[in-house]
């Protein structure tokens, strides 16, 4: 079923502005591909009772590795203590944007998860990358319409591993769950000054989430 989602996500047509990163047609599209199958395989054993939506794929992050909130680094390097991520555990290291290894968001949410009992599920509510015209290295806030072209997607991830809650990383992503009618918390996004703020929103979920 996690191959099933991967191919129909690699095979839709990302909005004018976007880029499907998933894409065959697109350089590292398929070790992203193969990234995102192995980490929704390893997040099947973890049985997730939360998802933990961002707004859409960062040029420093998903862009190049596949999975949200994930960098070049942790796709590298792995994540300590739960055994996901890394080379070892068979993930690909995409060429794209080389000398990028980190991502701020990325970094600053494994810090939040590192006390948490069980690792939520990683999704964004746009799973393309929008990005200002000409500049593929850059990011941009995903559109009404990129927002709305990802429903499908997450709803199919909140079936697939029978997901209790949906925790929104900043405006972004809770506009497009209350567009959606689709409960949630939220969280301060944690870039341009929202660190404290989203360390101490994530600290209260965990202390009230489902195990």
């Amino acid at each position: 079923m996690v191959e099933a989602f991967v191919r129909q996500l690699a095979a839709a047509k990302a909005p004018p502005g976007c880029v499907n990163i998933y894409a065959p047609a697109l350089a590292g599209g398929n070790g992203r591909c193969h990234n995102l199958c192995r980490y929704l395989e390893q997040m099947q054993a973890q049985q997730p009772c939360l998802l933990l939506l961002g707004e859409a794929p960062g040029y420093r992050g998903c862009r190049i590795s596949g999975i949200p909130f994930v960098s070049r680094q942790l796709l590298r390097q792995g994540v300590p203590g739960w055994n996901l991520l890394g080379q070892h555990n068979g993930y690909q290291i995409p060429a794209d944007f080389p000398g990028i290894e980190r991502e701020n968001s990325a970094t600053l949410v494994w810090q939040a998860l590192a006390e948490w009992p069980r690792l939520p599920l990683l999704w964004n509510a746009c799973p393309w990358h929008p990005h200002r015209h000409g500049q593929p290295a850059s990011n941009r806030p995903p559109t009404l319409q990129e927002r709305q072209s990802g429903e499908p997607y997450l709803r199919h991830l909140l079936a697939l591993f029978a997901i209790e809650g949906v925790v929104a990383v900043g405006t972004q992503a809770a506009r497009a769950l209350t567009a959606w009618g689709i409960p949630y918390q939220q969280v301060r996004h944690p870039a341009h000054g929202g660190k404290a703020a989203f360390l101490a929103g994530m600290a209260q979920i965990r202390l009230r989430s489902c195990g």
